[in-house]
């Protein structure tokens, strides 16, 4: 029987679990132009690669393209060299966009949230430009977790970022190829990779209710091993007779 090295087994371990999400939420079909978001982070980088990888795969035939976006107004240092030898390796093409925000606009917004809009805002220009079908998102599981966490405390709903979301107003299907992909892993893979971390300088970043989710996340894995698989699992066996309603 074939011996594995420990990283052998994280990187078979990654594409397994890529596979799977892949195949389970029916996120790639025949003749589809995938439009990958690279921040430069890890969990991009990672999507590169595994998209990349499988677009070599003779079925279901798709492309794929990488779009980085630029936002002029903050000092955030992309090596752009470097994101384009990494595409470059896994046969993506690289487009890049420049765009910024005025947060003088809307003053009752955080500069946060008007970036990370304008990004997405960015993400489907590129994508109707490049003639894509679909956008995907470098999400992994642990990202989908704390969101329902977060959702359930702060918004008192039990949603989460979805692994398939189809936008039927932009014609536009937003993909999570990396869903059932644990971090870990790919801070594993990184190491593994030599991936190289992006320069931040975001005057606006500081903590935030997502790392807290983080930490909530790992406490209840060391109350149960299992935990993250059954609030996965939840999401998909809501006993909806078994909880509270109104009465109309």
């Amino acid at each position: 029987m074939a011996q594995f090295t420990e990283e052998e087994k994280t990187i078979r371990r990654i594409g397994k679990r890529f596979n799977k999400g892949v195949v389970q939420y029916g996120l790639i079909e025949e003749g589809d132009k995938i439009l990958i978001g690279l921040s430069g982070g890890k969990d991009s980088l990672a999507l590169v690669e595994l998209l990349g990888r499988r677009s070599r795969i003779f079925k279901p035939r798709f492309s794929v393209v990488a779009v980085h976006v630029v936002m002029t107004n903050i000092p955030y240092q992309s090596d752009l060299e470097y994101l384009r030898r990494h595409t470059e390796e896994f046969g993506v093409p690289l487009v890049v966009y420049e765009t910024s925000f005025d947060p003088s606009t809307d003053t009752r917004k955080s500069p946060c949230f008007l970036c990370s809009w304008n990004r997405r805002k960015a993400l489907f220009t590129v994508a109707k430009e490049q003639g894509c079908n679909k956008i995907a998102l470098g999400h992994h599981m642990d990202d989908i977790l704390e969101t329902l966490l977060m959702n359930i405390t702060y918004q008192g709903a039990f949603s989460t970022m979805p692994p398939r979301l189809v936008m039927n107003k932009f014609d536009m299907t937003i993909i999570r190829p990396m869903c059932l992909i644990h971090e870990s892993d790919l801070v594993e893979l990184a190491e593994i990779r030599g991936y190289r971390k992006q320069v931040k300088n975001c005057p606006y970043e500081s903590a935030s209710s997502r790392s807290d989710m983080k930490g909530i996340l790992r406490q209840l894995e060391a109350m149960n091993p299992e935990a993250r698989y059954s609030l996965w699992g939840s999401m998909n066996n809501v006993q909806e007779e078994l909880l509270p309603k109104d009465i109309e």
